[in-house]
């Protein structure tokens, strides 16, 4: 064997079994991109992510030139190329030549930063099987085009970052139906266990009550027949946030059942065709039951309005009540840990969540979610 060759051999076993290793896809791109660069003459490289609708997402890029790297890579995210345009037509089958790319020639156009050298690359589709994932670029200072036997080391390593991806996100998706059955499990248990002991508590509160003449005694337990059922309503929605079964029937039909339950009648309104990911579809129920539990709480009101605007990238949701409303200052923490609790799922999710909200004005959540 050549010793390139052997060379080659050493740097794919050395990438393949860090990336067998590692469990988050970034960190995998990251480091699988890192070891090949120090290993090949490639110089530089980067990696999108492109979703069936073709939307693009740069996930992680290595020693890239100021030319590109400026702007936190906007020249990479923004324009025409070649290998993103044969990608998405499905003629981009192999590891190939880059004649001509326009982000790269638009970021040196701007004169902002040196290009490094660096103005063709190669690319290569990361998939595994017929699934596709996105692209993977490499490129070297001064180096229009780049030799077979560097194209089909390209291609290797592509192969086993497409395989590694496959692998982490069966992984996830088993873990994600591993949690789901646990709260499954979770709610069942609550629901047969300390759903019924509260529910018997609140019917022998009430047996009590109609027993006794005596004043003090009967308010007794009516207070104990209150509080029972306050805690038999907190439990009811711990169970829904823990199982939303509402969710089969869609999300709209969810927020109302689950706001049904708190005793709140919802108007709703919806704008576009409300077909999207159940990822997406599951972060805005558990917004929204946070927002409805903080309105039965606080507004002191039982309607509320919501607005669902649906788009071909993201989803807009409104939830407006004229309850009572709080004051919103900007430059603390949130007021309560529902808020806070919100703001994370969106952002979790790429979104956000705003308020907006004044004293005996109600108030309105914004929240967006791309997709």
């Amino acid at each position: 064997m050549h010793p390139t060759e052997l060379l080659n051999v050493r740097l794919l076993k050395e990438i393949a079994e860090f990336i067998n290793e590692e469990t988050e896809i970034e960190a995998m791109l990251s480091g699988a991109l890192s070891k090949f660069l120090k290993g090949t003459n490639f110089r530089t490289g980067w990696i999108f992510f492109i979703d069936d609708k073709g939307k693009q997402q740069l996930i992680v890029s290595e020693n890239l030139p100021e030319a590109l790297a400026q702007n936190g890579c906007n020249h990479l995210k923004k324009g025409g190329c070649w290998c993103v345009s044969r990608y998405q037509n499905g003629e981009l089958e192999k590891a190939s030549n880059i004649i001509e790319c326009q982000r790269i020639e638009n970021a040196i156009a701007t004169k902002l930063g040196d290009n490094g050298g660096i103005t063709h690359h190669a690319t290569v589709p990361l998939q595994s099987g017929q699934e596709r994932f996105g692209l993977l670029n490499v490129a070297s200072p001064s180096t229009v085009t780049y030799s077979e036997g560097e194209l089909a080391l390209l291609e290797s390593l592509a192969f086993q970052i497409g395989s590694s991806i496959k692998r982490i996100m069966l992984t996830k998706q088993e873990q994600k139906l591993a949690l789901l059955q646990e709260r499954n499990r979770l709610a069942r248990d609550l629901h047969d266990s300390v759903n019924q002991l509260l529910f018997s508590v609140t019917l022998t509160a009430r047996g009590g009550s109609e027993m006794t003449n005596q004043i003090d005694i009967k308010e007794t337990f009516k207070e104990i027949q209150y509080l029972s059922q306050e805690a038999l309503n907190e439990m009811r929605a711990l169970i829904w946030q823990l199982r939303p079964s509402g969710l089969e029937s869609g999300l709209l039909e969810a927020i109302k059942g689950y706001a049904e339950m708190l005793g709140l009648s919802v108007n709703s309104r919806v704008s576009g065709v409300l077909n999207v990911p159940s990822g997406v579809e599951e972060t805005l129920f558990r917004i929204s039951q946070e927002a409805l539990n903080n309105i039965r709480k606080h507004a002191g009101v039982n309607v509320v309005e919501m607005f669902l605007n649906v788009t071909k990238t993201d989803v807009l949701l409104v939830i407006k009540d004229d309850g009572q409303g709080f004051l919103i200052d900007h430059g603390i923490r949130l007021p309560s840990i529902g808020l806070q609790s919100m703001k994370d799922r969106a952002k979790t999710a790429g979104g956000s969540v705003e308020w907006d909200s004044e004293i005996g004005r109600g108030t309105e959540i914004l929240v967006r979610i791309p997709y």
